[in-house]
């Protein structure tokens, strides 16, 4: 829709540089009947050559205001902005039309219909208020030079006339003005058609994209920051199931209501998803856009909404993820995919809650030699890549990070170690990157070629890191988190203490999550059947002292674990 309003802009412009190119000609035109007219029977060199100049100074002028002009209409975004411009222009040429009409006679010149141009022209550009506005000052002008100006008689034969005239142009503007005004109303609801969503008013998952690539693209032009905020509606799929969607319907609505007046006109409200909406935030910090998505979590969990009651939290909530670009992001994607990662964050831990993004590998730039820095940003890209490939992996690299932040402090572990944990529970599985789609998601039993792309991801992964310098404690993590306590686990088969303690660690909360995770090929246990099974596997596959720690962790904090 954008291209086609684009275009029929550019051919509306193209019709006035006709028009007003064509005014200026004909004063042109004018200047130069008017200039022989004078010096027909002129023999002196001195008055020809003084014509001459006037006539240079005349085109001049004329090609420099129209050059002006020409500037003025491809800036056409700066003209929609500050109708000032416009109004310099219209003066500009109200002025030399009366410039023409006094030189040729003032109340008997034949030339009072150039009017009609630029009548005609802001009609097509500015609406019928400000067609009409130049039609009446325009008709004004010439009925005072016949009031003013001809010579007193009973009859004014030149206001006479020029009543018609006026009346040539208010009846011009009008019509035409209508013409203008219906057209935009149509092109405003094909808009509104293609740009906003039907059911809850406000702007589409398409129109969203469009916008913030050209907001991102803007922010970089006057060095300002983009923020962006994630709204997923807690437990929507329950809701919808219970009352049905038309409920849900009214639902949406609501919420949809209740973001777009929690912004301002220059922020962008949309409907992303189903139950997932998104709100571009121009020129905002990640504070400011933090404060307003606590703003809006407070307002719906503070509306009532029939039936929240029989929700699973007794109320009808929403989680918000918060990002900002450039600090968090690099383009509009990865601004999408870290607000969408903050947002998961605040869905899987209690829900009913803003969290904004943080980065783990951007942590880390600023404790690595700088040399190393361009390696960390691909090694997030390739993360990226993982997760598009398999949502499995992207949803349990996050998992695996938050279970191993909360053993961490429960294993009283130094900050170094933590941090270690931490990286290393993040790009444990960088090293899928070479394991094709397919694979990752089979649904059927791995075959001996596939099991084998799949045993050699902590090798390959071990790899990628090993040449940074500053992740050299944390290669252990990645190349033996599927080492066993009984020695037969892969790729080294080590045994007990022989693997590294935090290997050991990232071992129970990987396989946990695995477990407690809907797979392709495994249906998820529940928290209880997975320490079950924690238990059983004491001794043989994970250390047995972690486990027991580990499991205390859990029950301690289950409650505020949602799946997703």
């Amino acid at each position: 829709m954008s291209i086609i309003k684009n275009n029929r802009e550019k051919q509306i412009n193209d019709i006035l540089s006709i028009v007003k190119l064509s005014t200026l000609l004909f004063v042109l035109i004018i200047v130069f009947k008017y200039f022989f007219k004078q010096y027909e029977y002129i023999e002196s060199p001195t008055d020809v050559n003084y014509g001459l100049i006037y006539i240079g100074i005349v085109v001049i002028s004329l090609m420099l205001i129209y050059t002006i002009w020409m500037f003025s209409i491809k800036r056409e975004k700066v003209i929609k902005k500050n109708n000032y411009i416009q109004h310099i222009e219209n003066i500009t040429f109200i002025g030399i039309i009366l410039a023409v009409i006094f030189f040729t006679g003032i109340h008997e010149s034949q030339y009072k219909f150039l009017f009609l141009f630029i009548v005609i022209t802001t009609t097509i550009q500015s609406g019928i208020k400000q067609g009409m506005i130049i039609a009446i000052s325009s008709s004004a002008i010439i009925l005072l030079i016949d009031l003013i100006f001809a010579p007193s008689a009973p009859v004014n034969a030149y206001f006479e006339n020029d009543i018609i005239l006026s009346g040539v142009f208010i009846l011009t503007s009008w019509p035409l003005g209508f013409y203008v005004k219906i057209e935009g109303e149509h092109i405003k609801e094909l808009e509104n058609m293609v740009n906003y969503d039907g059911l809850t008013g406000v702007y589409n998952h398409r129109y969203f994209r469009d916008f913030l690539r050209s907001c991102v693209k803007y922010s970089d032009d006057v060095k300002s920051s983009v923020s962006l905020i994630f709204i997923d509606i807690d437990y929507f799929k329950y809701y919808n199931d219970l009352y049905g969607h038309q409920k849900g319907d009214e639902v949406l609505k609501i919420i949809g209501a209740i973001l777009k007046r929690s912004v301002t006109d220059d922020d962008i409200v949309a409907r992303y998803g189903g139950e997932e909406f998104g709100i571009i935030l121009p020129r905002k910090t990640e504070e400011e856009a933090i404060k307003i998505a606590e703003k809006i979590r407070i307002d719906i969990e503070n509306t009532y909404f029939d039936g929240q009651e029989n929700q699973p939290n007794g109320n009808l909530t929403v989680s918000l993820g918060v990002s900002v670009y450039p600090d968090k992001a690099s383009n509009d994607i990865e601004l999408l995919k870290s607000a969408d990662d903050a947002l998961y964050k605040a869905k899987f831990f209690k829900k009913n809650r803003v969290e904004r993004y943080v980065s783990i590998l951007d942590d880390l730039k600023s404790n690595i030699e700088e040399r190393h820095v361009e390696v960390i940003a691909s090694i997030k890209t390739l993360i990226s890549v993982i997760n598009s490939k398999d949502r499995y992996t992207y949803a349990h690299t996050e998992r695996v990070v938050l279970y191993s932040r909360l053993l961490a402090d429960e294993l009283d572990l130094s900050e170094e170690d933590k941090k270690t944990l931490i990286y290393g529970a993040y790009m444990h599985d960088i090293g899928k990157i070479n394991i094709p789609k397919e694979v990752l998601n089979k649904k059927m039993p791995l075959n001996d070629e596939e099991w084998n792309m799949v045993q050699n991801h902590p090798e390959n992964g071990m790899d990628i890191v090993k040449c940074v310098d500053s992740l050299n404690n944390v290669t252990p993590l990645i190349l033996h988190h599927h080492e066993k306590y009984n020695g037969e686990g892969y790729p080294g088969k080590l045994k007990g203490e022989d693997i590294p303690f935090l290997a050991r660690v990232l071992t129970i909360v990987d396989s946990f999550d695995a477990m407690t995770s809907d797979r392709p090929y495994n249906k998820s246990k529940t928290y209880e059947e997975a320490i079950k099974e924690l238990i059983r596997c004491s001794g043989t596959q994970f250390d047995p002292d972690i486990v027991k720690v580990f499991i205390k962790v859990i029950k301690e904090n289950k409650d505020n674990f949602h799946r997703i």
